[in-house]
């Protein structure tokens, strides 16, 4: 990677003007190269802030690409929340954060009716002050700490990006993520996540303990005074036209139907189920998993300069898009087997194309 990367003028707008040019292979490459480049160029400025966690980075990176939502589970003191907000700082986007919390209502989320007096006529009305949910970018901060009640406030905004309140329909402005933290350790004061809220977010991306080395980096660089300036890199324009780009990336009809077979082998009693998935499973993925396996293959295939997209692609996004939306039952935990587990058997298990399918 360069020491000065390329803006999101000379990478991501040239991209954009070649996707809007007539399509042909010459201009498709070209625009893929460029968002090559501005990847390069985002990973450069986080990296002033988060050392290590690539593969995390890579994960949030993917989601926003292919407009879906995710949520980080670590323990506390992993940079879970610094890394969103750094995020948000070398994107041009509209950022806000809500601690999540016990007594956290709805209506601190989405906003709520308020009466105002016109000072001109007197005439009192009630008027909709908007909640900090409309942004582009919105830290749902430790999410498990707050009531069903409070978390379904996402619900409707994550899938079909507005908010409804007091009867009316307000639309949220694209584009729209929510990145969500979890700590899986302390349990009291805690609430888990319905499954239909699971549901929503594209990936669960697990945050681990840093490498020796960068960790020594990490307290080397936050025991001194030393603070970094970032740019900022892409624009909310840019992201959907990124967005786009990733729906229109061609893929094969044998990369769909392994994401479709790896989805349908994690329900249990289905035909052709595994075994272990029948002894381990009480519930399965629904059709929401092999769509996004398929989309953030797309995304992870453009990010890389490739206009193909290939079984390693899929196999990439199996575990964070798979891990939360199956259900182990009693026989998986008395034998300590949990989700990650049982996605590397089932990857091992279920045949990928061959050679021949793609002639």
């Amino acid at each position: 990677m360069s020491a000065n990367p390329p803006t999101h003028q000379s990478a991501l707008l040239a991209a954009a003007q070649a996707q809007s040019a007539s399509s042909t292979p010459a201009t498709e490459a070209a625009a893929i190269e460029k968002l090559k480049i501005a990847r390069e160029a985002l990973l450069h400025e986080i990296r002033k802030v988060i050392v290590g966690q690539t593969d995390v980075l890579d994960l949030l990176l993917t989601a926003m690409f292919s407009r879906g939502h995710c949520l980080l589970v670590g323990v506390p003191g992993l940079a879970k929340t610094l890394m969103i907000s750094t995020l948000a700082r070398v994107l041009s986007l509209r950022f806000n954060r809500i601690q999540f919390t016990p007594d956290l209502m709805p209506s601190d989320i989405t906003g709520t009716d308020i009466i105002q007096e016109d000072p001109q006529t007197g005439h009192r009305a009630f008027n909709f002050v908007k909640g900090p949910i409309f942004s582009n970018l919105l830290l749902a901060d430790e999410i498990n700490r707050t009531p069903p009640k409070t978390q379904a406030a996402l619900l409707q905004a994550m899938q079909e990006y507005q908010v409804t309140a007091s009867g009316k329909t307000y639309p949220l402005e694209p584009p729209f993520f929510v990145l969500a933290t979890q700590n899986p350790v302390e349990q009291e004061g805690t609430y888990p996540l319905p499954e239909a809220q699971l549901d929503r977010f594209m990936f669960m991306v697990k945050v681990g303990y840093p490498q020796k080395e960068d960790e020594r980096t990490i307290v080397k660089s936050t025991t001194s005074e030393i603070s970094q300036d970032l740019s900022p890199i892409l624009t909310a324009n840019d992201i959907l036209t990124v967005q786009k780009m990733v729906r229109k990336v061609p893929v094969s009809d044998h990369i769909v139907d392994y994401a479709v077979t790896l989805t349908r082998a994690t329900r249990p009693h289905e035909k052709d189920t595994p075994e272990f998935i029948n002894n381990w499973l009480t519930w399965g993925a629904g059709p929401r998993a092999a769509q996004y396996l398929v989309l953030g293959a797309k995304a992870r295939a453009i990010t890389r300069g490739r206009l193909n997209v290939s079984v390693e692609d899929i196999k990439q996004m199996a575990k964070p898009v798979l891990r939360h939306r199956i259900i182990t039952n009693f026989n998986a935990d008395a034998e300590g087997v949990d989700p990650d587990t049982i996605i590397e058997k089932l990857l091992s298990a279920i045949k990928e194309p061959s050679a021949e399918a793609y002639r």
